[in-house]
C-alpha cells in the first residue's frame, strides 16, 4: 500500500511564519508583535531497509505541519523558507511519474507562477527532493534569509535558513553518515549535530520526523514507519528523541510477535 503522508495545506500558523521570516520588522512595534523564525531539515535514505524520510526543527510553532511530505516507494520532499507548500505534493507527483530529483527541482521552479512576488517571492524558496533510491537534489533561492544553504552527501541532504552558518548543514550531513542504526536515529543525530553547531540562530520551538516504507509500519497495510511531531517545546529535539525512542521500542516489540 502506498500512503501519501503530508502536512495540512491550510496551516494558518505556517503561512504566517514564513511570511514574517522574510519580511524583517522595521519598527519596535513590529519586532514585538512578530517573533523571528527559521528552519533546518534533513532528508535521508536507508538502502538496507528501503526506508526514506526526513526530520525538521524550527523556531516556529508546529513546523511539522507542512514541511515534510513523503510517499512509500516514491520519495520525500522538504519545502521551507519563503515556502510554497504545494511544492510537496508537486514533488511527489513528479517522482511518481519517474522524474529524477534534479529534474523535479527544475520543473517545479520553472512552473512556479510566483503569484505574490512582493511577499512570497520565488527567489526565497528552499526545498529538497529525494527519490525512493536515495537520489537527491536541493535548491536554495538567492533571497532565502541568511545564513541559508544546503549540503548533499551519500543518501542525505541537509538544508536550512536563518542558521548560525554553513557549519550547521555540514555537521548534520556528517552526523547522519557517521551514525549507525535505524533511520530515525540517524535523522535525529543529524538534528542534534546541527543544533550543537549553532543551529537556528533564533532558537528552537518545534520539531518533526516522517519516515515511510511500503508496508513498513507496525500495523497492517501501513506505510508509515515514523510520524512524530513536537509542536511547542523549549527543547523540541530532546523531546523528539524521547518520542523516537518510544517508537523504536514499540516497533521492536510488535515486529517481534
Amino acid at each position: 500500500m502506498k500512503t501519501l503522508v503530508h502536512g495540512c495545506l491550510a496551516a494558518i500558523a505556517l503561512c504566517a511564519v514564513f511570511f514574517f521570516v522574510h519580511h524583517a520588522p522595521t519598527t519596535l512595534d513590529e519586532v514585538e508583535r512578530w517573533p523571528p523564525v527559521a528552519t533546518f531539515s534533513i532528508l535521508g535514505y536507508d538502502p538496507e531497509t528501503g526506508e526514506v524520510g526526513g526530520a525538521v526543527q524550527s523556531r516556529v510553532f508546529s513546523v511539522g505541519n507542512g514541511v515534510l511530505w513523503a510517499e512509500a516507494d516514491v520519495g520525500v520532499v522538504a519545502t521551507q523558507a519563503v515556502v510554497d507548500v504545494s511544492y510537496g505534493p508537486q514533488g511527489l507527483e513528479l517522482l511518481r511519474q519517474g522524474m529524477a530529483p534534479e529534474d523535479v527541482v527544475s520543473t517545479i521552479l520553472a512552473n512556479d507562477p510566483n503569484p505574490r512576488p512582493e511577499r512570497w517571492y520565488i527567489e526565497g524558496r528552499q526545498f529538497s527532493v529525494m527519490d525512493a533510491e536515495g537520489n537527491v537534489a536541493t535548491h536554495t533561492g538567492s533571497r532565502a534569509s541568511e545564513w541559508a544553504g544546503h549540503r548533499v552527501g551519500e543518501y542525505v541532504s541537509a538544508q536550512g535558513n536563518i542558521l548560525a552558518g554553513e557549519a550547521v548543514v555540514d555537521a548534520m550531513v556528517e552526523a547522519f553518515e557517521a551514525t549507525e542504526g535505524h533511520l530515525s536515529f540517524r535523522l535525529l543525530a543529524a538534528l542534534e549535530a546541527g543544533q550543537a553547531a549553532g543551529g537556528d540562530r533564533r532558537g528552537m520551538q518545534s520539531a518533526a520526523m516522517l519516515i515511510v516504507q511500503e508496508d513498513g509500519g507496525v500495523w497492517l497495510n501501513n506505510d508509515v514507519v515514523v510520524r512524530l511531531q513536537v509542536d511547542d517545546a523549549e527543547e523540541p529535539i530532546q523531546e523528539l528523541r524521547r518520542l523516537v525512542e518510544i517508537a523504536g521500542r514499540q516497533r521492536d516489540r510488535i515486529r517481534g510477535r
